[in-house]
């Protein structure tokens, strides 16, 4: 068989059944900028830098970015080596957190709020949280049984966060200064939802363990 065969046959194959995309390491790699991302929220919340604060906003463009590749990746796909609904699942939790770290800093922006010590823990734990889910995705491809450990520390972090939370508030709501009070818990609120999509996303590593383990 000829050169011009070979690649006549190559495209024929290719139409009929086309290369699988490589959701494992896709997955890996918008889970890395997601890191990127909530690595900015810890610093801003450290520093209240605003440079901090647009670094942030433009690594959420970059995070966009690969997001949006891998549902376009996702929609045209013939197959998919895990369950197309646990693929989408994970990349609209990884892409909640980051949108959650953005509207956090805008906000505090906006209604001209510095950061606190709640604040501070609570991006610590969405970062620990949010880094072993980077670990754990990126061992799907290799021992996707020991991911699991990793979905459980992501889970842990973020109780850790929402106890932090229930801890705040009461002590935010003394004295009389109702409108620091009331912009603060809208803070710490968009954090804590910024957890909670990242155990949802914990979840997602979880069921993905368990269906291919």
């Amino acid at each position: 068989m000829n050169d011009a065969s070979k690649t006549l046959l190559a495209i024929i194959l290719d139409r009929v059944f086309p290369k699988m995309p490589d959701f494992f390491t896709m997955l890996s790699e918008q889970n890395i900028q997601v890191t990127h991302t909530v690595n900015l929220l810890v610093d801003y919340m450290e520093h209240g830098d605003p440079a901090i604060a647009d670094a942030l906003k433009q690594n959420v463009h970059e995070a966009d970015v690969i997001k949006v590749r891998n549902l376009h990746e996702l929609n045209e796909a013939f197959s998919t080596p895990i369950d197309r609904e646990d693929i989408y699942r994970a990349i609209m939790s990884l892409d909640d957190i980051v949108m959650y770290c953005k509207t956090t800093v805008h906000e505090m922006d906006v209604l001209d709020v510095t950061p606190d010590n709640f604040m501070r823990e609570i991006s610590r734990h969405i970062k620990e949280g949010v880094d072993a889910l980077a670990v754990g995705f990126a061992k799907l491809s290799t021992k996707p049984a020991d991911a699991a450990h990793d979905a459980d520390a992501a889970r842990k972090a973020e109780r850790h966060a929402e106890k932090l939370y229930r801890v705040a508030l009461p002590i935010l709501f003394e004295g009389t200064d109702y409108v620091n009070m009331f912009k603060r818990r809208e803070i710490y609120r968009h954090l804590t939802n910024a957890a909670q999509h990242m155990a949802q996303c914990a979840n997602t590593l979880h069921d993905i363990v368990v269906k291919i383990s």
